[in-house]
Parts: C-alpha cells; structure tokens; sequence
C-alpha cells in the first residue's frame, strides 16, 4: 500500500462560498459578502473599486451560497457515506466577531461551529479548519483599514486565541490564514485592503502581508499552548512556473516567480525573512514596519505542516508580451503548448503535482498536505437529473496517481488530500456556480436561481471507492 493507513481523504469547502446566512446569528458582513457576480467583481477584489456596501444592480452569491449554514447536516452525511476522514472547512471571522473588534465573541456564531464539529465527530470525521479564508470583517475594513494595519494582528490573535479555546478536544488541524499569497494578486480578497490613487501599493501589500505573517506566529503559538495535540499548518496558493524556453533569463523568471508565492511559506514554515524577500524591499525602496519583537515571534512558532491548492501549473518568460495567455488561479501565465485547458483556461498538469509536492517537501522537509485540487466545469444533468462527470474522475485520478507517485518514488511525506468544492458552491474566482467542483451537484445558477436540492453525481461512487481502497483503486 502506497499510502499510509491513516492518510487523510477528504474534501474542502469555505464559509463564505457555501455557507450564506451572511446576517443570521447575529453575523455581520465581511469583505467576500461583498464581491458581486460580473465583470466588476475582479476589480473589487483587487482593491480598485471600492464597494463596503451592497449596491443596487448587483448579485451577490455569497448572501446565501449553497445555504450550508441550515443544510450543513444533511451535506456532512453525504460526505460520511463518501467516507471521508476529513473535512477542511473556514470559520466566518464575522460570525464570531460580528465587527472583528468586539469585546466579546456572538456565543450563538460559536454554537454553530460547535455543533458542525460534533456532527462531524458523529461520523470520525476530522476537521481540518481554516481559521481565515479570506474574510475580513466589514467594520475592519471600515475603521482601519484591514491589514494594512498593525491592529489586525491584534483582533485577530483574539480570535484565533477565542476558537483555538473553544474547540480543544474537537479540532486537532488548524489553517492559519488561506492562500496567503493571493494578497498579493487580490488585496481585497487576501486583506480587506482598498487602494487611494495615490498609494505605493506593493508597499502596503508587503506590509500587510508582514502583519498577517506575525499574526500566524502568534495564532501557531497560541494553538500550541491551548494543546500540545494541535498541529498547525499554513496554506499557499501553489503550482509551479515552467520556464517558457531554456533561454537562461526564462528560467531565472521562473525562479522568481515561485519565490513570490514560497516568500510567505518560507517565512511561516522557517520561522525567518528569506534574503531575497530583504533585498527585494531595499532594492524596490519598500519601507516595512517592524517591530523590535517580531524577529523573535516569527522565529518561535513555525508551522508543524505546510499545504497548499494545486489546480494547475503555470508557464511564464522574460519576454511574456511575445506569447498567448492563458489563465490560472488568478496568476498570469503563458499558454503552454504541451498541456489541455479546462474550460476556463486553465491548464491541466497532473505531473505538476508531483513537482510542486517535490519542490515544497526539498525545501521545507516538512509534512506536506494538499487541500485543494479539483476541476471546475460546466456540469450538464441528464434527463434524469444525473450528472456523468468522467472529465473530473479522469482530472482527478491523475492527480491522486501524481500524488501517490510523490509518495511511494520520491519519498514525499504527505498528510492528507481533500479536493476542492465537494460539493458545489460559489467560485471564488468568478462568482459562478457554473463553475462547478463538486461531487454533489448543488441546483442552482449563476444568477441565484433553483431549488438548491443536492444530488450525487458519477464521481460521488467513483471518490467513495477511492477513499475505501486507500487511493488503490482508481
């Protein structure tokens, strides 16, 4: 057996793509209730445009998602029958801190977690919890700025501290911050961070992304204190640059690539700044505040396991301007010749999977856990309502045979796998629920319409025996 006995199977989700329920339980808005279905949603996610309210003319799919926040019991004992060991799930920073600078955390917003996890429980079910996945809450954003501001750190380990607490004995596997990389690329999403015209905006990211990068260490520790059991992670947005060509100044591109998404990594699973992310700021003339104690709460609390989404690799060069584009996870790339597209463009690389494990286990000889992987697409039902997705089992079974091949021919050491979006829900990407990763098929558009009944699609049997064989039968 390739795997071993206690590998983690499983399936991911987050709060504010499948929960809704955006003002139940005493929860207030966050940032991601406010990115609208449309051509403008990139630019709010970006920072660019400002949108703190709703607005007329729009849709927003987060309002009510996949409705999980009154349907989570009957979607946990369909992931039970598929048989997951584990169930990487976010909690709603707003629903137990309605404004994020509360004095004291919504009981009701704790209650509803609690319970997730003991139904979880009910059904040896791990979970495996995201404790930010980009959300903010809105009076955050309002009153300071989000994480441009040293404050956060503060609210924040306040939260983590609250939860941590809270669910001892419940959760073991803890996510500080998801995909923290992507501030980067989307500082709305990654940090509740709204651009003025006049602003140095690579240094406000990097300094925001300093005070996420202490608040990690600070959560790590605290995590460590409440239960010596608890083991913590942090997450990239990963998947490996390709050099377009052999031409010297492509390959140094896609050194440098990678090291703007490893920088976070390095920093969270070595517990220091890398050299080149120093000389980066004194090169690019960025001025990042530091305080005189935070060498030293970087240094103590790296993270016991490193993991990251891997939906695709990505192909860049020197000379991009001389290339087709193509898409991928919000990161630009070159069209590469050599590899299929899904149907949003991006490419399908199961061998990247294994490079990407092979990269990250050389560079941090850590336990490595991937927990997202999946293949959006365009789901059609039958006349019986049955949805035949073979494209996503073929996806799929490359990746875990990727995965297994890590493992067995390279010596990876490997946690877990939980694919993205088991079960429908809103892309984070795109505000479709067209783009569809499930294996349950959620009835529902893009434009907020249907009935929202759940149905098993072919890939529901296919990941059930998958998990039953231990990754042997694909």
């Amino acid at each position: 057996m390739v795997l071993s006995k206690d590998f983690l199977w499983g399936g991911a989700t987050a709060a504010n793509q499948a929960e809704g329920g955006v003002l139940e339980g005493g929860r207030k808005l966050s940032n991601v209730d406010l990115l609208p279905y449309g051509p403008d949603r990139k630019k709010v996610a970006a920072g660019d445009m400002e949108m703190l309210e709703w607005q007329e003319g729009y849709y927003y799919p987060a309002k009510e998602a996949i409705d999980m926040y009154y349907r989570y019991m009957d979607d946990i004992q369909l992931f039970a029958e598929m048989g997951f060991k584990v169930y990487r799930m976010s909690l709603s920073w707003s629903r137990i801190f309605p404004d994020g600078d509360d004095s004291e955390p919504n009981e009701e917003g704790l209650a509803f977690y609690e319970a997730i996890f003991k139904e979880l429980k009910k059904y040896n079910i791990e979970p495996l919890v995201t404790i930010a996945h980009f959300d903010v809450p809105l009076h955050l954003i309002k009153e300071y700025g989000g994480w441009k501001n040293r404050i956060l750190v503060d609210f924040y380990t306040r939260y983590a501290k609250t939860v941590i607490n809270r669910y001892k004995g419940l959760v073991k596997y803890w996510l500080t911050i998801n995909e923290i990389n992507i501030l980067l690329h989307q500082p709305f999403v990654g940090g509740g961070i709204v651009f003025e015209e006049w602003d140095n905006k690579q240094e406000i990211k990097y300094q925001a992304a300093h005070h996420q990068l202490v608040a990690s260490a600070l959560a790590t520790k605290i995590a460590h204190e409440v239960d010596p059991e608890n083991m913590v992670g942090c997450m990239l947005a990963g998947g490996s640059h390709y050099p377009y060509t052999c031409r010297p100044e492509d390959y140094q591109e896609s050194i440098n690539r990678d090291r703007e998404g490893y920088f976070f990594i390095d920093v969270q699973a070595r517990g220091k700044y890398p050299n080149y992310a120093l000389k980066k700021f004194e090169r690019e003339n960025l001025t990042i505040q530091m305080e005189a104690e935070d060498k030293d709460i970087l240094a103590a609390s790296p993270v016991d396991f490193v993991t990251f989404s891997y939906y695709c690799s990505r192909t860049v060069s020197a000379h991009p301007s001389d290339y087709e584009e193509a898409t991928g996870n919000l990161f630009p790339s070159i069209k590469n010749k050599h590899l299929a597209s899904t149907e949003w463009g991006w490419q399908i690389d199961p061998l990247g999977l294994r490079n990407s494990l092979n990269q990250m286990y050389d560079r941090y000889q850590k336990p490595l856990f991937i927990v997202e992987n999946g293949l959006g697409a365009f789901d059609v039902p039958n006349e019986n309502g049955y949805v035949e997705d073979d494209y996503r089992i073929n996806y799929l079974k490359k990746h875990i045979q990727a995965l297994k091949d890590a493992v067995e021919i390279d010596g990876v050491e490997l946690l877990g796998y939980t694919t993205w979006g088991c079960v429908d829900l809103v892309s984070a990407s795109t505000g479709q629920m067209s783009k569809r990763y499930g294996f349950i098929y959620v009835d529902r558009d893009d434009e907020g319409n249907g009935t929202l009944e759940r149905t098993k699609k072919k890939s529901f049997g296919w990941y059930k025996k998958v998990i039953a064989s231990n990754g042997e039968e694909l």
